[in-house]
């Protein structure tokens, strides 16, 4: 595989951090535990402290479905009493995790679907601050975080993905998830904590920018080795 590395630098003037449901359940319902989710949080939270100071918009969303009040979809998965299976209204473990929660100002967008952009508000607000580039953490990874992914970038905004920044239930789930959305990143980048802090800063990094049409043909064996290198 080629060394897809090269110069990154982002307008900070046009770059929004996107932070995808850093929620409590996921370090307390033993059902939707993120693996590493501790370091998720502290990279985060390390993330969220640089583009404050950058003066660089902190933005969140927060996965919550009402199963009294919304329409949920035919085959959304709920317990016997009928309430949602994750995410429940009402369920205090919905709550952003203080240590990244969203400070006084900063956008908060409850959804009911994966994708932050299930917001229809959404886009329509980053086109009006002339947001071109996202850089994106959060979980789970191969959930909420690539749904976003996904439908930002066919709406043609650039993410940069902090895939130290984001897990998922195993750490198999979450490479795999990274190298698919790598894949198809087109426009964007992958990059690290220490990388985006360095943008964050005003530097320049050398990202891993995806070229061609899916140049990670992985592996079962060398898919952790693939991961890390990028």
């Amino acid at each position: 595989m080629p060394d897809m590395h090269k110069p990154l630098a982002l307008d900070l003037s046009r770059t929004a951090l996107l932070c995808i449901d850093l929620q409590e359940e996921h370090r307390r319902d033993s059902r939707y535990l993120v693996e590493g989710f501790g370091q998720v949080l502290a990279n985060v939270a390390r993330l969220q402290q640089a583009a404050r100071d950058a003066g660089v918009p902190v933005l969140h969303s927060a996965y919550i479905v009402d199963s009294a009040g919304d329409a949920m979809r035919p085959l959304h998965p709920v317990m016997a009493d009928g309430r949602s299976a994750f995410s429940n209204a009402g369920d205090p473990w919905t709550a952003l995790c203080s240590e990244v929660a969203p400070l006084d100002g900063e956008d908060l967008r409850i959804k009911a679907n994966a994708s932050t952009f299930s917001r229809t508000d959404f886009a329509p607000f980053l086109r009006e601050r002339g947001i071109e580039w996202l850089i994106v953490v959060g979980v789970w990874t191969e959930a909420c975080v690539a749904a976003s992914v996904k439908d930002a970038v066919d709406l043609g905004l650039r993410v940069a993905l902090v895939k130290d920044a984001c897990g998922s239930g195993s750490a198999a789930i979450h490479e795999t998830a990274i190298l698919n959305l790598a894949n198809r990143l087109y426009g964007g980048a992958v990059i690290d904590t220490r990388q985006a802090l360095n943008l964050l800063a005003g530097g320049e990094v050398a990202a891993w920018q995806i070229e061609g049409s899916v140049p990670l043909r992985y592996t079962f064996e060398n898919a952790s080795q693939t991961y890390n290198s990028l």
